[in-house]
């Protein structure tokens, strides 16, 4: 599977600095049935922020999974979140543009 056929059709997903919100993957597309879902998030360098923007952990239940909350996102800032996941036995992972606005 080809990086562009990773990306979140959503992308880029803007969200205001005082939202919290939750967001729901539906992983047909790849296979049904994830487990072991592990929502990251890395800001414009790469590095992993997840804990600063998160609260709680993702979960599946059928062909969804869905993050922990994620909030407290700086306006004007670019972020990127990445949802791994297994499925049949591999490792895959969908992954959006995340902007934090005001």
């Amino acid at each position: 599977m080809d990086a562009t056929s990773r990306r979140i059709i959503e992308s880029p997903i803007h969200q205001g600095e005082d939202e919290e919100i939750t967001y729901a993957l539906t992983t047909t597309p790849w296979e049904s049935d994830p487990s072991s879902p592990v929502v990251t998030i890395k800001d414009a360098d790469g590095e992993d922020v997840t804990a600063d923007y998160t609260d709680g952990s993702a979960s599946a239940s059928g062909d969804v999974i869905t993050t922990p909350t994620i909030l407290d996102l700086v306006a004007g800032t670019q972020y990127r979140l990445e949802i791994q996941f297994t499925v049949d036995g591999n490792v895959e992972e969908a992954w959006a543009d995340l902007r934090g606005e005001a």
